[in-house]
C-alpha cells in the first residue's frame, strides 16, 4: 500500500470509529430501567424503540437515530453485559424483555414500534407475542424467532446445542475476545473492511460471559408457537450479499423466503431485502435501510 492509499485508509478508519462510537446527543436523556441503559432523544412524535444485537450497544444505530430524531421520540437501549455495561446474573432474554415491558409502561409509551437486530429482532418478537397490547409494530432486522440453522432441532436437544455456542466465548482473555470479533465482523457482520474494524473494537468492550449467556439463550429458544400471538404488523429486513452465498445455490429470493417460512404465523408480515449488504445492514446501507424504516413507520402512523 502506497503513502497516499494509507492515509485514505486512515481517514476511512478514523471516519467509522466515530461514526460508529458518537456520544449521546447533549439533549438525550439516559436512564436506567431493569437491566436495560435507556437513552431517549426527542420531544415529539410517535415513540419507537431500538434494540442492539449481539455484543454491540446503541452505536449501532446512530445512523438511524440521526433520521428520526426530528419526527420521533427515540428510546435506544443497551442490555446488560454489552458496550461496557455490567452482566446481571439470571436468564438474560426474560430479564431485558421485563425490562423492554418496564419501559413501556413506566414512560407511558403508547404502542411504540419496537426495532431490534439480531438477538434485538428476537427480544422485539418475543415482546410483540408476550404483550401484544403494548407494541404498536415490530422491524426485525436480520433476527428470527429460531436461530437460522436451527430450526429442525429437537426441544431435547437445544440445551446441548446453547451450550456449544456459549464454550465459543466463555474464557476468552479481551485479546481473544477482541479479535474473535474481529474475525466475525470481516467474515459475516460488514462488508467495508474500516467499519468491520472499528464495529469489532465496539464489540469487544462487551463482556465476553455475558455475550456467552445470551448466545446459548438465543440457541435454546424457539419462539415460532408463539408468533400467532402476535397482532400488529411485523417487517423483517433482510440483508444479502451474494459474494458470501457464491456457489451455493442460494439467491436472495431463496433467502427471503426462508425468512418468511421462519416467521410462519406472524398474520402482518412484510419482508424486504437490502443489498449488498451483511448482518449489521444499518452499517453497510444506511440509507436504504433508514428507508425502509420510516416507510414502515409512515404506514403505522396512518393506521
Amino acid at each position: 500500500m502506497n503513502v497516499f492509499r494509507l492515509a485514505a485508509a486512515l481517514v476511512v478508519a478514523a471516519w467509522a470509529t466515530a461514526a460508529c462510537a458518537q456520544a449521546p446527543a447533549p439533549d438525550a436523556t439516559t436512564f436506567d430501567v431493569g437491566t436495560l441503559r435507556v437513552e431517549r432523544h426527542g420531544e415529539r412524535g410517535s415513540p419507537v424503540i431500538l434494540i442492539p444485537g449481539l455484543a454491540s450497544g446503541a452505536w449501532v444505530w446512530n445512523d438511524s437515530l440521526a433520521a428520526l430524531r426530528a419526527s420521533h421520540r427515540v428510546y435506544t437501549v443497551t442490555l446488560a453485559g454489552f458496550d461496557g455495561r455490567p452482566a446481571v446474573p439470571g436468564d438474560p432474554l426474560a430479564l431485558a424483555a421485563d425490562a423492554l415491558r418496564e419501559l413501556i409502561v413506566s414512560q407511558r409509551l403508547e404502542r411504540p414500534v419496537v426495532v431490534g437486530h439480531s438477538l434485538g429482532g428476537m427480544l422485539a418478537l418475543m415482546l410483540a407475542a408476550a404483550h401484544p397490547e403494548l407494541v404498536g409494530g415490530v422491524v426485525t432486522v436480520d433476527g428470527m424467532p429460531v436461530f437460522p440453522g436451527t430450526e429442525n432441532t429437537l426441544a431435547a436437544d437445544r440445551g446441548a446445542l446453547a451450550d456449544r455456542f456459549r464454550r465459543q466465548f466463555s474464557g476468552l482473555s479481551p485479546a481473544g475476545f477482541e479479535a474473535l470479533q474481529l474475525q466475525y465482523m470481516r467474515s459475516i457482520g460488514v462488508i467495508d473492511e474500516a467499519k468491520a474494524a472499528a464495529a469489532a473494537r465496539l464489540a469487544a468492550r462487551s463482556d465476553p460471559q455475558a455475550v456467552a449467556d445470551y448466545a446459548g439463550a438465543v440457541v435454546a429458544l424457539d419462539l415460532r408457537p408463539q408468533l400467532p400471538r402476535i397482532r400488529v404488523p411485523v417487517l423483517a429486513v433482510v440483508p444479502w450479499y451474494a459474494p458470501d452465498l457464491a456457489g451455493t445455490g442460494f439467491s436472495q429470493a431463496g433467502k427471503v423466503a426462508y425468512y418468511r417460512s421462519l416467521l410462519t404465523g406472524v398474520a402482518q408480515l412484510e419482508l424486504v431485502a437490502i443489498a449488498p449488504a451483511r448482518h449489521f445492514v444499518m452499517l453497510d446501507q444506511p440509507q436504504a435501510f433508514i428507508e425502509a424504516l420510516t416507510a414502515f413507520l409512515a404506514a403505522q402512523a396512518g393506521r
